[in-house]
């Protein structure tokens, strides 16, 4: 039978917050672990805390002055802190005969404290920190795209620099890298292999908060900033090869009106 925790609450807070860029599991390596993957560590007199290497921390029934002397422990481990953290806070109740879900409220229902139970929870909300972030962050770039686009539109030319542009492209490319090669947003936790039971809950999660959409949505939208990027980065190399043609047109006919020009005074 799975281990339990919480035995005498009937509900309990969790809270996410996305820290850093990543942290570093392996200092934890002496911590008293609950599981693993996604790595879960007791914390306070009786709360735990699971703990994603893509920087993602979960807080479940800690007091506010555990989850500070929490945070402050790891805040060591986090290469590239946030200034802004990125939050996510649920209220998760016991009731042993209802069906799993997330209620009207926005609340989790489960039917038991397992610590198989948290990790997908855990799972679902360090994933929903992270596409927030990720939002964020898009949305600053369509800001900053938008006046290419306007040029483009109302000049029929390209704005901007190339320097200027192929940041754009980085951005692009680096979120693309996070969402797929650290996070894995769309792709479900190892857990399930061992807890296939478990699957029903994580797709109603999943589903509930939308993963699978914003992570579709943040895929469009990137493409669309890369297509723009890429066209204004385009428009911008043909203008300067046309540049280029045009001077070297110039320097023909310069050299052959100078040759004309020989050729007149030594028939003189």
């Amino acid at each position: 039978m799975e281990a339990t925790l919480f035995d005498h609450k009937q509900s309990i807070e969790v809270r996410a917050i996305l820290m850093g860029e990543r942290i570093d599991l392996r200092s934890l390596e002496t911590a008293r672990r609950l599981a693993m993957s996604p790595l879960i560590l007791t914390s306070g007199e009786s709360g735990c805390a699971a703990i994603f290497r893509y920087g993602a921390v979960v807080l479940f029934g800690l007091e506010p002055m555990e989850e500070v002397a929490f945070l402050s422990q790891i805040e060591s481990m986090v290469i590239k802190p946030y200034p802004d953290h990125e939050t996510e806070q649920v209220t998760v109740y016991l009731d042993p005969k209802r069906e799993e879900l997330v209620d009207r409220n926005g609340d989790i229902v489960l039917r038991e404290f397992s610590i198989d139970r948290l990790q997908i929870v855990a799972d679902i909300l360090g994933k929903s920190v992270v596409l927030g972030r990720y939002e964020s962050r898009v949305a600053e770039a369509f800001d900053r795209i938008e006046p290419l686009a306007e040029t483009l539109q109302i000049r029929g030319k390209g704005l901007g620099k190339d320097r200027e542009l192929m940041r754009h492209i980085g951005d692009t490319l680096l979120i693309q890298h996070k969402m797929v090669g650290r996070v894995e947003v769309s792709e479900k936790p190892e857990i399930l292999w061992d807890h296939p039971k478990l699957e029903r809950l994580y797709v109603h999660l999943e589903s509930e908060y939308e993963l699978r959409e914003r992570h579709l949505a943040l895929e469009r939208k990137l493409e669309l900033i890369s297509r723009t990027v890429e066209t204004q980065l385009d428009l911008l190399h043909n203008n300067r090869s046309l540049r280029v043609e045009w001077y070297i047109v110039i320097l023909i006919v310069v050299e052959i009106l100078l040759t004309l020009y020989e050729m007149f005074f030594k028939a003189l």
